[in-house]
């Protein structure tokens, strides 16, 4: 079969390579769709990944067309989104139901094998069925729409409250989409780029509600939007200094923000900053990864992040769809690794597709 292969930091190749067999719990997926995420520029240019050589790639969808000798035959043929994490179901976290947590992972594109090739093993455990009004194109955004919902699920947010999204990749995207789904209309965005703005306009959130952080001033832009109160909750989906400490200067008093971006470099937090998270009483939550494998500990009215998220697509109530810029065949995804990598033109999320066809 033919993968793109990173052999070691900023080599990767398109070549042949063999055709992977399914181990006894396991699948053979034929990869339909495969989005880029962020977290892949860094892995496959800067950091490496956790072994090579790798075949990157974890948001992906497709048909499963092989079994291992213990898989459920019921899964053959079967159109399939796949959560990419492998949690060990021993450790602590996993025992807790928290297996987006586990300490001894695996993960498909960053410590095996994953999606950016023509087929792949995934564990059948961690396979989704998709209902046939859902795309592979939709399917492989079900791991950003996950974690952007469950982002939205660490922090309380109710109706009235003001709600900021600094941060306007495909997760602060798609919590945009989420929230507004949710009838929050008191909804305040940060972006830095123009085609952002025009898909938070075409959302039907006016433009008032948008702030270019390139020419405006952030903070007296969100003082004049509040009141000078600041705002209820801050999702902060960027992961710099400025950001962070702008989320903690700019969050009203009780106030909640929940850090979702990857950190950029070193985080530091200086006196001033400290000092307003306790005056000011701020509830600040992490958020990583996604809920997907039920369990009494974890389990909501609304299922899983996974399940959630499947819903919203299955439903029409979120349309990621609308966030794909750029479409490649397999054979050109180094084209789309170098758009975001060398940000040569503006994109939001970048598909693979089979044959380079919609999906």
């Amino acid at each position: 079969m033919n993968a793109w292969v990173l052999r070691n930091i900023g080599e990767i190749t398109y070549v042949d390579v063999p055709m992977p067999e399914p181990g006894e719990a396991e699948v053979l997926v034929r990869v339909k769709a495969a989005g880029i995420c962020g977290s892949d520029i860094p892995r496959i240019y800067r950091d490496g990944a956790h072994k090579m050589p790798l075949i990157p790639g974890h948001e992906f969808a497709g048909e499963v067309v092989g079994l291992g000798k213990r898989s459920d035959k019921g899964w053959l043929h079967k159109r399939v989104g796949i959560y990419p994490l492998i949690p060990c179901h021993s450790c602590t976290a996993c025992q807790k139901g928290q297996h987006e947590m586990c300490r001894q992972y695996g993960y498909l594109g960053s410590r095996r094998d994953g999606g950016f090739a023509e087929y792949v093993v995934v564990p059948q455990n961690n396979l989704i069925a998709l209902p046939g009004c859902v795309s592979y194109e939709q399917a492989a955004m079900l791991e950003p729409l996950s974690v952007a919902i469950h982002a939205m699920r660490r922090v309380p947010v109710v109706q009235n409250d003001t709600v900021t999204v600094c941060g306007l990749g495909t997760i602060g995207m798609l919590l945009v989409m989420l929230l507004w789904e949710r009838g929050i209309e008191n909804l305040l965005l940060i972006g830095n780029k123009e085609y952002q703005k025009q898909k938070v306009l075409a959302m039907g959130i006016p433009k008032e509600h948008y702030c270019d952080c390139r020419n405006e001033d952030v903070e007296e832009w969100l003082a004049q939007h509040t009141d000078g109160n600041g705002t209820d909750v801050f999702f902060e989906c960027v992961g710099r200094n400025l950001t962070v400490s702008r989320a903690v200067n700019l969050t009203a008093a009780g106030g909640r923000i929940c850090l979702v971006g990857n950190p950029h470099t070193d985080m530091t937090l200086d006196k001033p900053t400290y000092w307003k998270i306790l005056r000011n009483q701020l509830l600040m939550a992490g958020t990583w990864n996604s809920s997907f494998f039920t369990s009494d500990d974890t389990e909501e009215s609304e299922g899983t992040d996974w399940e959630y998220a499947l819903i919203m697509l299955e439903q029409g109530r979120i349309l990621p769809k609308q966030l794909i810029s750029h479409r490649f065949g397999m054979a050109q995804l180094d084209k789309g690794l170098r758009i975001m990598r060398d940000k040569t033109e503006g994109y939001l999320k970048i598909m693979m597709c089979e044959n380079g066809e919609h999906l």
